[in-house]
């Protein structure tokens, strides 16, 4: 195919990059033509580069190289280009004008896309005689590793088209996933159950950035925290996408913006573009993921006694036992034994109220993080220091005499760190599914692909499982009373059936039309 790539800027050449290693003559047009022979030229050497690596070999470089084109105009004649890509700057006005002129140049078969990934398909498309020619392609940057494209048809974006661009996206060997025209499209919406929950965790003093940071990696298994990867990304960036989502949806609960982010957008802390964000950057500085933790200096031999029956008092009483701790096996606590609390979807303190449990020396666990590479511990206000200071000692111990386990020590919150955010990543997601916005497989794969999230959100639902995730739900949702957190129809449904998150299950008559 013969592929027009309009904007010679970052997206532009990795597009142009990805069509013609794919092998399609690709045509490349700004309206600075000088910007075309520099793309030209940037796009040769990474294909270089790529052959270098090895990642290609030198004929299939030199081949792709030779299918780059410089084109003198973004609307120059073109009876034999298929597609277009349109690459250009954010502004609504710019892409209906240049699609305007398209229109006039380009045969009626020719498809046209646009790469926006913040405006309305439908809005750009209005503004042409023919809107059903027109679809949404979003690419993410550097398009060439970010092996993941979102078709998002407009509302009257012919029906054949997004199929075509589905089959023209996989026959490269990215993935390609259909998402409804609605703010965020499908990767940027789903991305706001990280932020926005990091971000209340923190207006709530339940950790600082650090120690959000470091559970989502290590209990959750994120690549990054959710404010290192705000500092990768800028924050004025994450910030505007938060803010359009939030009242693209009409001000939507779950999707509510942080009164945390604007300030540290004005004082210029955007992170690692500006040097300074929730992290500092440069010479000499640790890495977010390297900064030092505090050494642990309680009693790691002090008696535990565990309170709460079920699987998450079993696994706890398992872990500790396997790793030498002084077990008490009472009806009751000795008077000199901590107590340790597995909590799910609820606080230590509603736990301590309700069982009667010495308020001092009575701490929680998150049962998520038991059996990965950190342990979370919840303290309550009435919490004595040194309880807090063997409990995490007992807990840092690893069976066998391995190294020690990490232990984070977190303020009492309902569900504590972990659960909360894999709660609203999940509940987020399934929001998009239970609204037909996408389909339960396209969901998983664009996040895990676009996100790097180490399983999609829906199939992550299915490992928790979904009675279990409704129970935290609804947990959340009482203690808080916050609406943010009301449980999903998604997951409610699902859990009364018996059915996975993954699957959409059956609809009425022409409801999938």
């Amino acid at each position: 195919m013969r592929i027009r790539i309009v904007g010679a800027g970052a997206m532009g050449r990795g597009i142009a990059q990805w069509a013609a290693v794919a092998g399609h003559t690709v045509e490349l047009a700004d309206v600075r033509q000088e910007a075309v022979g520099e793309a030209v030229v940037f796009v040769q050497r990474m294909l270089e580069r790529a052959a270098q690596k090895q990642r290609m070999t030198d004929e299939a470089a030199g081949a792709a190289s030779a299918r780059l084109l410089s084109v003198g105009s973004p609307a120059a004649p073109g009876d034999d280009v298929g597609l277009v890509v349109e690459a250009v700057r954010e502004d609504l006005a710019t892409k209906t004008e240049l699609f305007r002129q398209l229109e006039d140049i380009l045969p009626a078969g020719t498809v046209f896309a646009t790469n926006t990934s913040s405006l309305p398909v439908t809005q750009i498309a209005s503004g042409l005689l023919d809107p059903s020619r027109l679809c949404g392609l979003h690419f993410f940057n550097p398009v060439p590793l970010m092996k993941i494209v979102e078709v998002i048809p407009g509302a009257l974006t012919r029906p054949e088209i997004p199929r075509t661009l589905v089959e023209l996206v996989r026959a490269t060997g990215h993935a390609a996933v259909v998402a409804s025209d609605t703010p965020g499209f499908l990767i940027n919406h789903v991305g706001r159950g990280l932020i926005t929950e990091a971000f209340a965790l923190l207006e709530e003093s339940v950790s600082d950035t650090t120690g959000i940071d470091r559970i989502a990696r290590d209990v959750l298994g994120l690549r990054m925290g959710p404010f290192e990867l705000m500092d990768l990304t800028g924050l004025d960036v994450t910030a505007a996408v938060t803010d359009s989502i939030w009242q693209g949806f009409r001000h939507s609960d779950r999707l509510r913006p942080s009164y945390l982010a604007p300030n540290r957008v004005a004082a210029g802390l955007h992170g690692r573009k500006t040097g300074r964000g929730f992290y500092a950057y440069g010479p000499g500085i640790p890495a977010p993921a390297d900064l030092p933790e505090q050494p642990v200096t309680g009693d790691p031999g002090r008696p535990v006694w565990v309170a709460g029956e079920g699987r998450d008092g079993d696994t706890l009483r398992t872990v500790l036992s396997e790793s030498g701790a002084a077990l008490e096996r009472a009806s009751a606590p000795s008077e000199q034994a901590l107590v340790l609390c597995p909590v799910w979807g609820t606080t230590v303190a509603s736990a301590i109220a309700e069982g009667g449990l010495p308020a001092e020396r009575t701490l929680g666990v998150d049962p998520l993080s038991l059996t990965v590479r950190r342990r979370v511990l919840a303290m309550t206000p009435a919490s004595d220091g040194t309880a807090v200071r063997d409990a995490r000692a007992v807990l840092a111990r690893a069976a066998g005499g391995a190294e020690a386990v990490p232990v984070s020590v977190v303020r009492d919150t309902a569900g504590s760190v972990a659960q909360r955010v894999l709660a609203s990543i999940i509940s987020v997601a399934a929001s998009v599914a239970e609204r037909s916005l996408a389909a339960p497989g396209d969901i998983d794969l664009a996040v895990t692909a676009g996100l790097g999230y180490p399983v999609g959100p829906l199939a992550w639902g299915d490992r928790i499982g979904a009675r279990r995730l409704l129970a935290l739900q609804e947990g959340l949702h009482r203690s808080t009373g916050d609406p943010r957190y009301r449980p999903t129809r998604w997951v409610t449904e699902r859990a009364h059936l018996g059915l996975p998150l993954t699957e959409p299950g059956a609809v009425p008559p022409g409801a999938d039309a």
